[in-house]
């Protein structure tokens, strides 16, 4: 399906970047834009083992900050359920897990920026909510 939002093509493209981004880090992808009824992750990806979940961020200029700002104490609450979820419903509750953020920053005719936090927050900081 092709759409003619900008917003939207940019954002895909961001997506696209990220996810190419990660298979050349060696990260296996297991699923894009898994939608549930919490909501969507981005990506699900597996590294050395670890299954990670990774919030996707895409922004044209730098004025909202980089990829450490990208996902607030909301949006890593809201990824903490959507992985609860994801690991409950496949039976992989003790499976070793992390949260990453991948900031694309660019515009969408241009070379696109990519800034990577591993491990971006720490579960433990949400209050047991794991």
């Amino acid at each position: 399906m092709t759409t003619r939002d900008p917003r939207h093509r940019f954002g895909q493209a961001s997506e696209d970047c990220a996810e190419e981004f990660l298979r050349r880090k060696g990260y296996r992808i297991l699923a894009r834009n898994l939608r549930t009824s919490l909501g969507e992750l981005d990506l699900v990806a597996e590294d050395a083992g670890v299954l990670v979940f990774v919030e996707v961020k895409a922004r044209t200029t730098g004025a909202f900050g980089g990829a450490v700002l990208a996902a607030d104490r909301r949006k890593q609450a809201k990824l903490i359920r959507l992985a609860s979820q994801y690991l409950a419903q496949r039976h992989l509750m003790e499976r070793a897990c992390r949260f990453d953020v991948v900031l694309v920053q660019g515009e969408a005719d241009a070379p696109l920026q990519v800034e990577h936090i591993e491990n971006a927050f720490d579960v433990s900081d949400q209050a047991g909510r794991w």
